[in-house]
């Protein structure tokens, strides 16, 4: 029976994630339907492809495995080397781009580039999902995702990854409505937080360290208008970023300048081998970053 590269796609999959659960994750999948592609697989080829051997811990692909999941890597080459021909040769680009993006710049960048790009060229089809940074660069490196957007671009981890700078988005302080707009004034209140390893984390102790105070953390939230919503309560000051500024502030809310706070550099970040990125997550990547250039005049 001749071999499915819908399915060797899938074994590719879980040999670059790590596993059935992770590889799920990737292609967006269930792990069930994972594992009956891959059941159906090794009925068509007759050999086990996957190590079940190891009790509690995750399951690894056999020699056999990792022989064809091999041949489906290069595969994806070829396919890749066929569709940069293909696009040469007619100037015509096709094919799907799967963005792995934060909500802010999909409000501003992502959202308006694609709608650009449908309605310019409707043979390529994007589709945008909301990732963390962690899974987000994991969906790269193992081909679930073409183009991932980061608000850490200058500390992206870029092994084996390419990278594109889009824009610098300056921090900005908000304080409540009855404190006033002394930045100083607000050390000694309290202040939102964010988890060790984010853009808004690394600000505070930009702002801490340039005004020698240690600030009280009291709130730690991870999305922009829950921050903004603490503010408008009256319960903190919080550090957002300019592209997460609503049009119209909660009355009252005052946004002050802190240049010590920086700025989050955001870029987009693909794979960087001799076929990457296809020529469809080019013309993606020129869209946003166009609109990120209109946007930043």
């Amino acid at each position: 029976m001749p071999l499915d590269p819908r399915r060797l796609a899938v074994l590719r999959a879980v040999a670059d994630a790590g596993g059935v659960l992770a590889a799920a994750k990737v292609l967006h999948l269930t792990p069930s339907a994972v594992s009956q592609h891959l059941a159906r697989l090794e009925s068509e080829t007759g050999v086990t492809l996957l190590d079940r051997s190891g009790a509690g811990r995750p399951v690894g692909l056999t020699p056999a495995g990792r022989l064809l999941a091999d041949h489906a890597a290069r595969l994806a080459v070829v396919l890749a080397e066929a569709e940069r021909d293909l696009a040469a040769l007619t100037g015509h680009v096709t094919g799907r781009v799967v963005i792995g993006a934060f909500p802010t710049l999909i409000q501003h960048l992502v959202g308006p580039a694609v709608a650009a790009v449908h309605a310019a060229t409707p043979h390529v089809r994007v589709s945008v999902r909301e990732l963390d940074p962690e899974p987000a660069l994991a969906a790269l490196r193992a081909g679930g995702v073409d183009l991932v957007t980061t608000e850490s671009y200058a500390d992206a981890d870029r092994a084996g990854l390419g990278g594109t700078w889009l824009l610098d988005d300056p921090f900005r302080v908000l304080t409540p409505p009855d404190w006033g707009a002394d930045l100083t004034a607000a050390f000694g209140r309290p202040w939102v937080g964010s988890p060790p390893g984010t853009a808004v984390h690394a600000a505070l102790d930009r702002l801490c360290a340039q005004h020698g105070v240690e600030l009280d953390r009291e709130h730690e939230v991870l999305e922009y208008p829950a921050a903004i919503a603490l503010v408008a309560a009256g319960l903190a000051a919080a550090v957002v970023p300019g592209l997460a500024l609503p049009d119209e502030l909660p009355p009252g809310v005052k946004v002050l300048d802190a240049p010590a706070l920086g700025v989050r550099r955001i870029g987009v970040l693909s794979r960087a081998g001799r076929h990457e990125p296809t020529p469809a997550a080019r013309l993606v990547l020129r869209a946003i970053t166009a609109k990120a250039a209109s946007s930043s005049a």
